[in-house]
């Protein structure tokens, strides 16, 4: 049995459900998890990861109202505090971060800078 640790990220109820959602579909694979993270890029010199992937050496599964998910844990300097977010509308459709540990994020929302 894998230890799952305190979330350092938040999800939103939308959120939760939107992949919940993904994750029943009959070609999801079963053998992946979602993986919260950043990588390095965009305008402001992060971007956020967001997919699902297979665990590797040295991710720490954590744990949020039972959604369990994979994080490098030297993101978390990064990422600690920050809520994940879905929206469903007319003018925007997708996931959204607030991270309060950015301090300058780009016009577009998809990279930021601590």
């Amino acid at each position: 049995m894998e230890t799952k640790n305190a979330s350092p990220v938040l999800f939103t109820p939308g959120a939760i459900a939107e992949i919940r959602r993904l994750m029943a579909d009959p070609g999801f694979d079963q053998s992946l998890m979602l993986r919260v993270g950043v990588k390095g890029g965009g305008c402001s010199g992060f971007s956020y990861l967001l997919g699902f992937d297979q665990k590797i050496e040295g991710d720490m599964v954590y744990e949020y109202e039972g959604l369990n998910f994979l994080m490098n844990p030297s993101h978390g300097l990064y990422l600690t505090g920050m809520q994940i977010d879905w929206t469903d509308g007319l003018n925007a459709r997708g996931f959204s971060f607030e991270n309060p540990n950015a301090s300058k994020s780009c016009g577009c929302g998809s990279s930021f800078s601590v």
